[in-house]
């Protein structure tokens, strides 16, 4: 994919166009961001490929749109693309329960509330769908809301680290109890990391080899990686947190974005030249591991956009893309009525979820211009990308700030990229 802005050839009004350029840089000259890039791509034709602010304030170095950065949880879907491979292949059925392929889920129990030993039998087993759709009953550490939680982080089950591999932590982490019975309740989890171990399981490979081999190789996904190689390090960003107001348990929250600017200011919470993303890891993180720019990332959302496949060669059926893209969840709910009606920045009122991403049911419900079908998700470090087969679009956006609830980024660029189109 080549930068060749074109925006009335992808049938967006140049001056509108512009807008999304100045609401770009509101966020640095504002000091909500310290640098930022956005892709804006339709009918084949980037619209806009656009970059500012700084990836390492200390450094003075530009955000570039080859800046390398922490995708985080837009690992997810590339790791649910790898499991859908496998599944192609005949690997598992959708239903299967987790425990066919990886045993120790087996004897998992479930907690009842209360103290963390308070618990009973699964009714039905983990699925592999509901690792897809974060309906396992699973969780995250960093949600700070229960017992379970807090033992997720005694046990180091919050972002993997550097040591050991996934089949160890996978292992200590089905030694703890789900927080839901399985298919009860949406709730953002580990389940992607766990989706990561059986497409290890079922292909005999690590997951970083699945990924060079079958998707990073084919799709030519040049600086994508679980690390960032030395050659490429000093392209690599900083990443930031503001100075208060912001942290990762404020995800399923709502915090003044207003409040956080008055006080203003940046603070480093992860190196540009220290991290451990430098450095190679053995443990694999499908939830949220990978490195990556504006120009791989946009490889993989058009193929997507495109149904599976990418200049001639194809990851995907057609049929399988676009199953993926329908909305997964019991009785066609949405998760606000699953039991998360806000995530991040985002009501999730007519939002659903598909397979490895959210999916818009009903935009008016949702209270966002976009269309019926669009599917995005996003990073830690408020990075998001978006599709919309409707209009032949994807949008993705890399910056590097934590958490991603800070402010209502998302939605802001939701809303300059559609005022744009006029064709």
């Amino acid at each position: 994919m080549t930068f060749n802005p074109n925006p009335e050839t992808a049938g967006f009004c140049p001056v509108r166009t512009d807008r999304i350029n100045g609401w770009l840089k509101r966020q640095i000259e504002t000091g909500r961001l310290a640098g930022a890039s956005v892709l804006v791509h339709r009918r084949g034709v980037t619209a806009l490929a656009a970059a500012t602010g700084l990836a390492d304030i200390s450094l003075s170095k530009p955000f570039t749109t080859d800046t390398i950065v922490r995708l985080y949880s837009m690992t997810k879907a590339v790791t649910t693309v790898a499991a859908m491979m496998c599944y192609e292949l005949g690997c598992f059925q959708l239903d299967d329960p987790v425990s066919k392929f990886l045993p120790e889920f087996r004897d998992t129990r479930v907690w009842t509330g209360g103290r963390l030993g308070d618990t009973e039998p699964q009714h039905s087993p983990m699925t592999v769908r509901q690792l897809m759709t974060h309906t396992s009953g699973l969780t995250y550490g960093f949600m700070n809301a229960n017992v379970v939680d807090a033992e997720y982080r005694a046990a180091g089950i919050e972002f993997p680290g550097a040591g050991g591999t996934l089949a160890e932590w996978v292992e200590r982490l089905a030694g703890l109890p789900l927080i839901a019975q399985p298919g009860t309740r949406w709730n953002y989890s580990v389940s992607t990391d766990v989706l990561g171990r059986l497409v290890e399981v079922w292909s005999g490979r690590t997951l970083q080899a699945f990924f060079k081999d079958f998707i990073f190789g084919p799709l030519d996904l040049r600086d994508t990686d679980f690390h960032v190689v030395p050659a490429n390090a000093a392209r690599f960003a900083a990443c930031y947190a503001p100075l208060s107001g912001g942290s990762l348990a404020g995800l399923g929250s709502r915090p003044d974005p207003a409040e956080i600017t008055r006080r203003g200011g940046l603070k480093q919470q992860d190196s540009s030249t220290a991290s451990r993303f430098l450095e190679p890891t053995s443990l694999f993180s499908g939830g949220g591991g990978l490195t990556g720019t504006l120009r791989d990332y946009g490889r993989f959302c058009q193929m997507l956009l495109n149904r599976g496949e990418l200049d001639d060669v194809r990851l995907l059926g057609r049929k399988t893309v676009e199953y993926m893209r329908q909305n997964q969840l019991p009785e066609g709910r949405d998760m606000a009525a699953m039991g998360q009606p806000v995530w991040s920045e985002t009501s999730y009122e007519g939002i659903g979820f598909g397979l490895g991403f959210a999916v818009v049911i009903d935009p008016v419900k949702a209270h966002i211009v976009t269309s019926p079908g669009e599917h995005h998700w996003g990073g830690a470090a408020s990075t998001f990308f978006w599709i919309d087969p409707a209009e032949d679009l994807f949008v993705v956006f890399l910056t590097q700030l934590m958490p991603s609830s800070t402010y209502p980024i998302r939605r802001e660029l939701r809303t300059a990229v559609y005022q744009a189109l006029i064709d």
